[in-house]
């Protein structure tokens, strides 16, 4: 819901895409896995914390990834270290790749980071969870 009024907002005040029917659903295609693999890596504090607080300061270091991505500013930009940090995230590759989708540019090998770095974190997040909840169902 709140991307469907995110993108109707965009579009009242202005943004046009070249984009077509495949790379919008594309785009939609990698925001569910994105919220997906981060859905699967909030399970594990919530399964782990001993309260809500606990488990909410997870994301507080998630919150703060796209701002040090290519989301903002281009990585190129960045003074050496935050740059190094920024073009080996997985926000970054995920930003480019939806960036070139609707603009109608290649979208080269982010997406492929991109894609590795989702499936990867789903992956472990899955695994870990899976295993955090057999320990604690014995």
């Amino acid at each position: 819901m709140s991307l469907a009024v995110v993108v109707a907002v965009a579009r009242l005040m202005g943004f046009r895409s070249p984009a077509g029917p495949g790379a919008w659903l594309a785009v939609a295609g990698i925001l569910a896995l994105f919220t997906l693999a981060l859905t699967w890596l909030a399970v594990i504090p919530a399964m782990t914390a001993h309260s809500v607080d606990g488990a909410s300061a997870f994301s507080y270091p998630l919150i703060f990834l796209p701002f040090i991505s290519s989301a903002f500013v281009p990585t190129a930009t960045m003074p050496g270290p935050v740059r190094w940090f920024a073009e080996n995230q997985p926000v970054t590759p995920i930003v480019n790749t939806i960036r070139n989708l609707f603009s109608g540019a290649p979208v080269g090998h982010a997406i492929w980071s991109a894609l590795g770095w989702m499936t990867g974190l789903l992956v472990l997040a899955l695994a870990a969870a899976t295993l955090i909840h057999r320990h604690r169902s014995r």
